[in-house]
């Protein structure tokens, strides 16, 4: 007797599970609904139907595929298949009111929905600040969405408890074993999503109290938690401070605080609000972050004052300023937000301030985040294999030399599996440079920068966002393909390539 009820009825659960997250889709679609009953700005908008006629589409097929094909448990595989067709499918139906409101192309529809869902912030849409409302507040929430991952807030809000549960979020969280704050799945999720919306709602309050319009706090709070980085305004935070905001700069340090918030351990915030601010300083990851952090912040204000400023000692204003830049920059790329005060091409930050961004840009924030890039955690992990790797080889023979990470020895198998990912990490990097390099007349430094931007869900890169949007669809979707496996982790996007996933 086969073991699951999909088995039992000889037909593959992956449709069904494809229907809920369209039926979830759909409502969410109709979301951006509310601006039109209540405007919050001057300005002109789209017609209902760019939403309603979305939401349709989508309520309506996730209809059908739930109607037509069995609920049942899916085993391993099928949880990837559901994961990575998943969130194409999702960021297929987001990209419509782009295509209907916006009259862009499918291609660039596409890309954008992508690149919000993932909440990696690269955008091809300019004219932010005369965008319709209805879209700009569609940008931000898929990046909200995204944040702590699509199936998770499908799980938080319809299925329940069970195998399904544990096998749908495995498949898209993170690949690291770490411990639950509660049992069962469910309740796992409630609580993160509990502790996000908390976030959510405390960056909103900072940002009205920076001088904000409710606007724009609503829609910078949804995409700051998450990590993401879309904007109302096409200078980003950057035009707070350019149309003479009284509180600009409180508003850059709220920023940089709530980034950092995302960017961290979620079950680690649990941990703090349930009453144990010591794991903070106890926790293998996060010594890691801050001290990265740190440290860049270090090099980028020292790197300015040498070699921009010209002179030390600097006034005392100088130097606030340097360094408030260098902590929002270094906070905004660590945690792939990609918020920006002052453009990484610009001349504020030397030759070596930009190496420092890439390498943010590729380490990342923490993981069970919000935020993208390989994770401080496997950086940590490889840095500590190596230096066991060297203590073995020149200790007597016999010696064991085990990766130990929070008092604990790393499983062979986890190890294993981080270097398996950044080896594909890497290697789906190098080859979207030779396709960006292929297909356009970037230099090589541009064409690694946009390719890791997309594979580490960042957001920033070397050269415009007018030169981003003018870019071959050749290259736009191998950055969605690229998306889309940085966020999911390579392995449910990968596997959707394989004849093993088609196979029943």
């Amino acid at each position: 007797m086969r073991s699951s009820s999909s088995d039992q009825a000889g037909r593959s659960c992956v449709p069904h599970y494809l229907g809920d997250l369209l039926g979830v889709t759909g409502l969410l679609l109709l979301l951006p609904l509310l601006l039109l009953v209540f405007p919050p700005l001057a300005r002109e908008d789209v017609g209902a139907w760019v939403f309603l006629v979305p939401a349709f589409l989508a309520a309506s097929a996730g209809m059908l595929l739930k109607t037509l094909f069995p609920r049942g448990t899916p085993t391993l595989k099928e949880a990837l298949v559901i994961t990575g067709l998943g969130w194409l499918l999702i960021s297929a139906a987001g990209s419509l009111p782009f295509v209907l409101g916006l009259h862009k192309a499918p291609v660039d529809a596409l890309f954008e929905s992508v690149s919000g869902f993932t909440t990696t912030g690269i955008t091809i849409f300019e004219g932010l600040d005369e965008m319709p409302a209805s879209i700009l507040l569609w940008r931000s929430l898929i990046q909200w969405l995204g944040g702590l991952g699509i199936l998770t807030f499908f799980l938080a809000v319809s299925v329940g408890g069970g195998g399904a549960a544990a096998s749908l979020f495995g498949a898209e969280g993170h690949k690291v074993e770490l411990p639950r704050p509660v049992p069962g799945i469910h309740h796992t999720v409630k609580i993160l999503w509990g502790i996000y919306t908390l976030f959510t709602a405390a960056c909103f309050l900072a940002f009205l109290a920076g001088g904000m319009t409710p606007f724009d706090a609503l829609n910078h709070c949804l995409t700051c938690l998450s990590t993401g980085g879309f904007s109302t305004h096409d200078e980003s935070i950057a035009f707070f401070a350019s149309h003479g905001y009284r509180h600009s700069v409180f508003i850059e340090y709220a920023a940089s605080f709530f980034m950092l918030l995302g960017g961290m351990n979620f079950l680690l915030h649990y941990k703090v609000l349930s009453g144990d601010p010591a794991a903070l300083f106890r926790d293998f990851e996060a010594r890691r972050f801050f001290l990265v952090l740190a440290g860049a912040v270090l090099i980028l204000t020292g790197d300015h004052l040498l070699h921009v400023s010209g002179k030390v000692p600097v006034t005392l204003e100088e130097a606030h300023e340097t360094f408030r830049a260098a902590l929002f920059q270094a906070s905004s790329l660590i945690t792939s937000t990609g918020y920006a005060t002052k453009d990484i091409n610009a001349p504020f930050f030397p030759a070596l301030s930009r190496q420092v961004f890439f390498l943010l840009m590729i380490v990342g924030g923490c993981v069970g985040s919000t935020a993208g890039g390989i994770k401080i955690f496997r950086a940590g992990v490889l840095a500590r294999l190596f230096r066991s790797r060297i203590f073995k080889a020149t200790s007597p023979q016999g010696t064991v030399a085990p990766v130990v990470v929070n008092g604990k020895i790393l499983p062979e198998g986890e190890i294993l599996r981080i270097a398996a990912l950044f080896f594909a990490w890497l290697l789906l990097i190098v080859l979207g440079a030779g396709i960006t390099a292929a297909f356009s007349d970037l230099d090589p430094w541009q064409s690694l920068s946009g390719m890791t931007s997309a594979v580490g869900n960042m957001g920033p890169f070397y050269f415009s966002v007018h030169k981003m949007a003018g870019l071959s669809p050749v290259i736009k979707l191998t950055y969605v393909f690229g998306m889309l496996a940085g966020r999911l982790e390579i392995i449910p996007v990968a596997i959707l390539f394989t004849r093993a996933a088609w196979r029943r």
